[in-house]
């Protein structure tokens, strides 16, 4: 008889299992680590999410893979043992269990009035600004204040009289600052959100000081107010470090003792109370007794009031029995927590193997270059050179037969120590890359177009350098060579993990995702 109970009770296990198994199969394996349908249907429901692309569940099982054995090789690495990692992930599963543990309609309803004060004393909306800008030490000397206010007055004037002209390319040549930003109402110095929010979009600030420096702003984009819900979520990270957090707390805790059948035993807490110990039982959490030996080790280091470490006693035991378990009462965390992770791992070891060489390899950046020069050629040739403006024939003479003995980075600083260093200049110079139409003397000298009149204080005027198909050293083109590299350092790595990797896709449960 307890033979037959036996293997019926092994049957039913079996069927159990058998029937989770079809409920949720495996749809891959990426290097023996099983993937389950339920996994690939989550992060192919959040891809169609944000993003425009429409592709089946086959297709973006490819991309699916692609990114499965970049995990695995950041596991491959060690990326998954390291400090970083661990601190991250701590960091993660604390705010997702957060989420969960507080109260979300107590915390809106503090975060809606802390909205509505925002709302009185702060700026109205935010800007996206754009800046030239020049750093000034507090130490500064009046002529130098007054040097980089004419500057700026000149570059102002540049803007009024050009309005077609293109502001961010000034910035990148002037600006100590490169970036676009945008700005809220109390975040920087009052001055310069004085400008920034006076000015419409699209409108240029004449030149303004702060405490910091002169400034030329832009206002890229402004949005004149916030929606509650596009701000609710920072708000309520905010309240989360703030007092606030107990009226939250308190509801929470109620829920909790709820959730778990918590259980007090009042005759225990009396004689507490009253004794400052007891030696009973306090209170049950899900059948797990809480014992007076328990608190004292708890109210040993927490000098308060009986009655306040009490409650604090009840409320850290609810926590962290409620930490504990809650993957098992929402297994959503445990999915979230998993993605975190391989996020982390995808973006680390892309980091390492993609990002960090197509910035720093300079020798491979040069070697791609060379061999696909062909890829950066102008449209139609340029003219690597100088101009010269000089007094006379015998300069022009003189200054050609010494840049030939010269490395070209150095032809400006010769030419000026040569022939401008007696008080009178006898030579101007124009130096750079030059296409057609850039200059007027290298259109008629070296392109065979128009026509100019010479300078009526250097009036021989010659050009020394060549006509070129396109740039001869990888710099020139830094930032287009460094995004062709990355892709080609993409995929060759992805090359590699397809050919070393070792994948296996079940077609007829792919088939089955989204029918179920």
């Amino acid at each position: 008889m307890m033979m037959k109970r036996s293997l019926l009770l092994g049957c039913i296990s079996l069927f159990v299992v058998a029937v989770f198994a079809q409920e949720d199969p495996v749809l891959m394996r990426v290097n023996g680590r099983e993937v389950l349908r339920s996994e690939f249907e989550n992060a192919y429901r959040r891809y169609a999410e944000r993003s425009n692309a429409q592709l089946s569940p086959k297709e973006y099982a490819a991309l699916f893979v692609q990114s499965k054995l970049k995990v695995e090789a950041a596991r491959a690495a060690g990326l998954d043992t390291t400090a970083v990692f661990r601190k991250q992930h701590e960091k993660r599963r604390t705010e997702l269990v957060e989420s969960y543990l507080i109260d979300k309609q107590v915390m809106d309803s503090c975060a809606r009035v802390l909205y509505q004060k925002m709302g009185l004393k702060a700026r109205n909306g935010r800007v996206q600004v754009m800046q030239i800008f020049k750093r000034l030490p507090q130490t500064v000397t009046s002529r130098h204040l007054e040097e980089e206010k004419a500057r700026m007055d000149s570059i102002y004037r540049v803007i009024q009289n050009q309005p077609d002209l293109n502001f961010n390319r000034l910035v990148e040549i002037y600006s100590d600052d490169k970036q676009s930003r945008w700005i809220e109402g109390l975040e920087t110095t009052s001055e310069f959100e004085d400008v920034a929010f006076s000015l419409a979009k699209g409108a240029v600030s004449q030149p303004f000081f702060t405490p910091e420096g002169i400034h030329i702003l832009k206002v890229i984009d402004r949005e004149e107010a916030f929606a509650y819900e596009n701000v609710s979520g920072r708000l309520i990270e905010r309240l989360r470090r703030k007092e606030i957090l107990d009226k939250g707390t308190a509801a929470m805790l109620d829920r909790l003792k709820r959730s778990w059948q918590y259980t007090p035993n009042q005759a225990a807490m009396e004689e507490l109370l009253t004794k400052g110990r007891t030696e009973q039982n306090l209170f049950t959490i899900d059948g797990q007794a809480y014992t007076g030996a328990m608190f004292t080790r708890f109210a040993s280091s927490h000098p308060q009031s009986v009655k306040r470490q009490l409650e604090g006693f009840i409320a850290k035991s609810l926590l962290d029995y409620e930490s504990r378990n809650i993957d098992k009462k929402h297994p959503e965390i445990r999915i979230a927590l998993r993605e975190s992770d391989e996020n982390y791992l995808v973006k680390e070891i892309t980091r390492q193997k993609i990002e960090l060489p197509a910035i720093n390899d300079r020798a491979g950046l040069a070697t791609y270059f060379k061999f696909h020069s062909s890829d950066y050629r102008w449209e139609s040739p340029r003219y690597r050179g100088v101009v010269l403006h000089c007094v006379d024939k015998k300069t022009a003479k003189q200054a050609k037969k010494m840049l030939k003995k010269v490395p070209e980075k150095e032809w400006a600083d010769q030419l000026r120590q040569t022939f401008n260093t007696s008080g009178t200049e006898k030579i101007q110079v124009e130096q750079g890359i030059f296409a057609d139409g850039d200059n007027k003397y290298i259109d008629k000298l070296v392109f065979k177009k128009g026509d100019f009149d010479p300078l009526v204080s250097y009036p021989f005027t010659i050009v020394v350098g060549k006509k070129m198909k396109g740039p001869e050293d990888y710099r020139e083109v830094i930032d287009r060579v460094r995004k062709d590299y990355r892709s080609y350092l993409d995929t060759c790595w992805m090359r590699e993990l397809s050919e070393s990797g070792k994948v296996e896709i079940n077609q007829e449960v792919l088939k089955t995702v989204n029918n179920n």
